[in-house]
């Protein structure tokens, strides 16, 4: 098992960053009844002012391989065109259970 963890920090006011954050959960969490692998898939948005990104996901897929196979099916894909206008970075590390 492999767990895949992305944090976003966006750009914009407050309140903007919020709203992109909130759609964006909304798609994420749509996806694992759209991507086979995909077992499962948990995102919090930041509640604490002081820190500085917005949105963080888990997703949990079977292998390694399978992380590529999420991050080109054309639902992720969708989901990710969301914050584009407003992305400013992005960290990630996949590692094995």
């Amino acid at each position: 098992m492999v767990k895949h963890i992305v944090s976003f920090k966006f750009k914009g006011e407050p309140e903007i960053r919020l709203d992109y954050a909130r759609k964006f959960k909304d798609a994420l969490m749509a996806l694992p009844a759209q991507i086979d692998c995909l077992e499962s898939m948990e995102v919090g948005i930041n509640e604490n002012p002081a820190e500085s990104w917005d949105l963080v996901l888990t997703a949990v897929v079977p292998t390694m391989a399978d992380v590529e196979k999420y991050a080109k099916h054309p639902a992720h894909v969708a989901a990710a065109s969301i914050i584009a206008p407003v992305k400013d970075s992005r960290a990630c590390v996949d590692y094995e259970v």
